[in-house]
């Protein structure tokens, strides 16, 4: 097997794992954090807006906000003028726990990274953005 894909493929596994025990200590699945993450910055998108921002699938975000609306995340309204159009809101409990997804983030990208120098981290990030970049079909990750 290339190690490349197996050592990826392992690394990939265990962030997952490590990321959803971290998030659901706060009552948020993994990957409802890059929402929530999007909608701190930029509340009111449509479900389709945040695909586009977290180059997913539309079906992604939806299938994603309903489970966020389930427990309280984030609310679904008309849009005002155009009512075919429902944009996604933030509830006083999506907006409560910034600060501590934040620092759960921030606490494991510490802990997966504590033995890279500076500048394997930089490194690191870099050779992400080139991969993801041309298996995205070169869409830009910023």
């Amino acid at each position: 097997m290339n190690e490349l894909l197996t050592l990826f493929t392992r690394a990939s596994k265990l962030m997952r794992g490590a990321a959803d025990e971290a998030m659901s200590r706060h009552g948020v699945r993994v990957g409802q954090n890059m929402v929530l993450e999007v909608l701190w910055d930029s509340d009111g998108l449509t479900p389709g807006e945040l695909a586009d921002l977290l180059h997913v699938s539309t079906p992604t975000v939806v299938k994603s906000a309903t489970r966020m609306e389930a427990t309280g995340l984030v609310v679904r309204r008309r849009d005002e003028v155009d009512r075919r159009l429902v944009r996604l809101f933030l509830t006083d409990r999506g907006r409560s726990v910034r600060t501590d997804i934040e620092a759960a983030r921030d606490e494991l990208e510490r802990r997966a990274t504590a033995s890279l120098t500076d500048a394997e981290r930089r490194h690191l990030v870099s050779a992400l953005r080139k991969i993801i970049a041309e298996m995205a079909d070169g869409i830009p990750m910023e």
